[in-house]
């Protein structure tokens, strides 16, 4: 819909006012409203009136979803492809989504389908450049440098139509029947409308690409993720080597898959088995570390806690988190301090998870626990020795998501002991880490623990 003259819309969020003001009254960004530029009246699109038709006795053929040709991304993604289906990938810029999706469109023209890279970012040279360095020149590969959503329109609309086409990105495209500048909420609405519209009725898979903000989620409108049909978000730390790749919605298969990555010199390549990929080269002699069966989606796989405790001279001492919420630690520390006694307020704690992983696993919170007692005993656990468990504020142990999985996957590892939230399935599990402390440390543990 144009805008009328003598209005002002805000850039981040689309608000609208009808005065410029430093501050947007809807996102309260600053010196973001620009006066919409007065256009014509649109022409309407007279299209023809669609009924409905029975699903058993009329309507189109199903479609079928064709492999992508990268070992482990057709199982997240329910089979593969789907024709005529739409997806945006999100993830913070350098952490490798152009490459992931040159290597997907490099494959899948390796199999004789005409597939189109469009970049709104890079030139011809530099996509060129980058495939002859992932090995990804097919000849089958077809690549387009524009900023108009009209060229790819045009594009679609003459010749053998592609059975892939990848925009990289969404927010670097603009239309001409919107208003505001490219990666504005109006013209990302409009482009992402104008394409998933022209993909769908030409059986074309689209794969958008999303530039994300400073906390993370898509920028751009809500509406850009509840109209495409898969939302993929590629994640990691770019000082590290492996990139995790959610799903965080998929109307073709299952949601909240994780599929891990490694970087290397030709592009990312699948981990076929990540059970212990993040575990490096652990040494278990040492104190202050605990091996944890985390669950990320329904993907189990072992991670290292680590915990330093040591004697501070601060008037408050330090706490500092790497990989979950510094919440879940400050709140362990205190159930600590209050059901073993342990005088804590006297240490600075330092925690992570090795590997550079973020997770928010509350099974995490029995590993932090052993982690931290290890440090301040300076005694190592048992080198087999693998836990998962919820601690609630009285210092019980609870169970967990997943816990059938997680104990399958540990027993095929073969670690023992097995330290779980004792229950129904687990009567041999830990009640309390107050029994956790005996367990892994006996006569060395805390003296005189609370009852719990």
């Amino acid at each position: 819909m144009k805008t009328p003259s003598g209005l002002y819309i805000c850039n981040d969020c689309g608000a609208r006012s009808p005065r410029w003001q430093g501050q947007c009254p809807q996102c309260k960004a600053w010196n973001t409203l620009q006066e919409a530029p007065k256009s014509s009246p649109g022409r309407r699109d007279i299209r023809p009136v669609a009924s409905p038709v029975s699903l058993t006795e009329g309507g189109d053929a199903p479609v079928v979803a064709w492999a992508t040709g990268l070992s482990g991304l057709d199982e997240v993604l329910g089979g593969g492809l789907m024709p005529g289906a739409s997806m945006l990938v999100g993830g913070e810029p350098g952490i490798g989504k152009s490459t992931l999706l040159l290597q997907l469109a490099a494959q899948a023209a390796g199999s004789g389908r005409r597939v189109v890279y469009v970049s709104g970012e890079e030139s011809l040279g530099q996509i060129k450049a980058r495939a002859q360095r992932l090995g990804a020149l097919i000849p089958g590969l077809e690549a387009l440098s524009t900023n108009r959503v009209e060229d790819v329109l045009a594009m679609l609309g003459s010749g053998k139509q592609p059975a892939l086409l990848v925009v990289d990105s969404v927010q670097t495209v603009s239309s001409e029947e919107s208003d505001g500048l490219p990666g504005s909420v109006s013209q990302v609405r409009t482009v992402a409308i104008r394409l998933v519209e022209s993909c769908k009725q030409l059986n074309c898979c689209l794969i958008l690409v999303g530039h994300v903000t400073k906390d993370g989620s898509i920028a751009g409108p809500k509406l850009l993720e509840h109209m495409v049909d898969t939302v993929l978000s590629l994640e990691g730390d770019r000082q590290h080597m492996f990139r995790l790749l959610r799903v965080q919605k998929n109307r073709f298969g299952p949601s909240n898959e994780l599929l891990v990555f490694q970087m290397e010199q030709r592009g990312l390549t699948v981990v076929p088995d990540p059970s212990t990929y993040f575990l490096g080269d652990r040494d278990p002699s040492l104190s202050g570390t605990a091996l944890v069966m985390a669950l990320d989606g329904y993907r189990p796989f072992a991670v290292e806690v680590q915990a330093l405790a040591t004697k501070s001279f601060l008037p408050m001492p330090r706490r500092t988190v790497l990989g979950f919420d510094a919440n879940r630690l400050h709140l362990l520390l205190a159930v600590l301090e209050k059901r073993l006694r342990l005088p804590l307020g006297q240490f600075d704690i330092y925690t992570k998870i090795g590997g550079g992983l973020r997770l928010q696993d509350p099974g995490l919170d029995l590993g932090v626990v052993a982690a931290v007692l290890s440090s301040f005993l300076d005694k190592p656990l048992p080198e087999r020795a693998v836990l998962w468990g919820e601690v609630d504020l009285n210092g019980q142990v609870r169970p967990v998501l997943g816990q059938d999985v997680r104990d399958r996957q540990a027993r095929r590892l073969s670690y023992t002991p097995i330290l779980t939230p004792r229950g129904t399935d687990a009567p041999q599990g830990v009640a309390n880490i107050g029994e956790l402390a005996r367990l892994l440390f006996g006569n060395a543990g805390p003296a005189n623990p609370r009852p719990d």
